[in-house]
């Protein structure tokens, strides 16, 4: 639908939105994960923090720091580890940032020797390459399967995750984490209002094979949520949840432009292969909210007598009438980064990617329609994009 643009001076909102739930949806996509620490810093300065946070691969990461710490302390957790991770793993200038601030050919040269590092040598505090390689490991093993260690990662993560926090009774942030069950292939949430939520769950959500190994979790192993759903939308709409403003943040644009050489195809295959699922995902949403929404109008209707069986039991508990809103946002670069931009860790690519996720979510809420929730007899979804060279 098309709404007019009336953007207003602050990003920032003096109350809480007429709504019951604030989400935050987080997709995989490695090193681009910077984009949504940028978001989160935009929500946290307008005091929009989200009540659920749910989220895949390098989302997961991102949704345990924010779930998993206090609200003062979120931001600053945040920086902490994109800036270990964008850390030289030499202890010097690898990331050749005077070519970053050259033309497109320096800075491609220096994303393409940063990515070239980041697979030989590993990332500092999250991975590195197994000695003796893969090959040479034991068979049957976890080690024989996958080309990195990830143990630094689980270090990190206790370190700056307080999971206590995340299962303490009455915690005000509910988190979910996307992964996929190795032998059954089914896609998996573990959800903090279920499950005691451990840092293996946040490594399996992020267990990308055949680069990191699969996690064990109570005698089952699992691998990254990204391989059957990048996006943990289709988990938020099975929730029945009622009137929910969502903030869903996608590292992969599905829109691109045709792709003129082998380069190119291989960035244009990552892109769809990880985007795809979203603008899928967004309409599944919609159908399942309006089907809940004609149920709960024409039980309205049902007479009473009509209403004691079992079978009209269960369509009463389904039927409701609640607004969504859902915010997209899109990272997409200001200059072309290649196939590799996923694991490009430079210190300067993490700053450009975290700058960007804040000023698109600035830009977005300026827009007073996000929080103008709809009347309960226009119940549905109501997806907002803003560009940022719009208007």
């Amino acid at each position: 639908m098309s709404r007019p643009v009336r953007a207003r001076e602050s990003h920032k909102s003096e109350h809480r939105p007429p709504f019951d739930c604030i989400a935050l949806l987080l997709q995989g996509g490695g090193a681009l994960g910077a984009y949504q620490a940028g978001v989160y810093e935009a929500l946290a300065e307008a005091d929009l923090r989200p009540d659920w946070v749910a989220g895949t691969s390098i989302g997961a990461i991102n949704s345990a720091i924010i779930a998993g710490t206090t609200r003062e302390e979120r931001v600053g957790k945040l920086r902490e580890f994109w800036e270990l991770v964008s850390r030289s793993p030499f202890g010097f200038d690898t990331d050749f940032a005077h070519l970053l601030s050259g033309g497109d050919a320096a800075r491609r040269f220096a994303r393409q020797t940063s990515a070239v590092t980041a697979t030989v040598v590993g990332v500092p505090g999250f991975y590195v390459p197994r000695i003796p390689g893969t090959l040479l490991q034991p068979p049957s093993t976890l080690e024989a399967m996958s080309f990195y260690d990830t143990t630094l990662l689980k270090t990190t993560l206790e370190r700056l995750v307080d999971f206590d926090l995340i299962n303490s009774k009455g915690h005000d942030v509910r988190l979910s984490l996307g992964t996929v069950n190795v032998q059954s292939g089914q896609l998996v949430y573990f959800d903090s209002t279920t499950d005691i939520i451990r840092v293996e769950h946040v490594m399996a959500s992020g267990a990308l094979m055949p680069w990191f190994p699969a996690v064990e979790i109570d005698g089952e192993y699992y691998w990254d949520g990204g391989i059957v759903s990048n996006t943990p939308l289709e988990w938020l709409a099975r929730q029945r949840l009622p009137n929910t403003l969502a903030f869903q943040v996608d590292l992969w644009a599905a829109p691109g432009e045709l792709p003129k050489n082998f380069p190119d195809v291989m960035t244009r295959m990552k892109e769809i292969l990880n985007s795809s699922r979203t603008i899928y995902r967004t309409q599944g949403y919609k159908e399942i909210n309006h089907l809940y929404a004609t149920l709960f109008r024409f039980l309205e209707q049902v007479p009473e007598e009509f209403k004691r069986g079992e079978d009209a039991k269960y369509l009463m508990s389904v039927a409701r009438q609640s607004v969504h809103h859902l915010v997209n946002l899109v990272y997409r670069p200001t200059s072309p980064e290649g196939a590799s931009k996923d694991h490009e860790f430079s210190r300067r690519s993490m700053e450009d990617r975290w700058i960007t996720g804040y000023r698109d979510t600035v830009h977005a809420l300026r827009h007073p329609e996000i929080f103008e929730r709809a009347a309960a007899g226009d119940a549905g979804i109501f997806v907002f994009e803003f560009p940022r060279n719009e208007g």
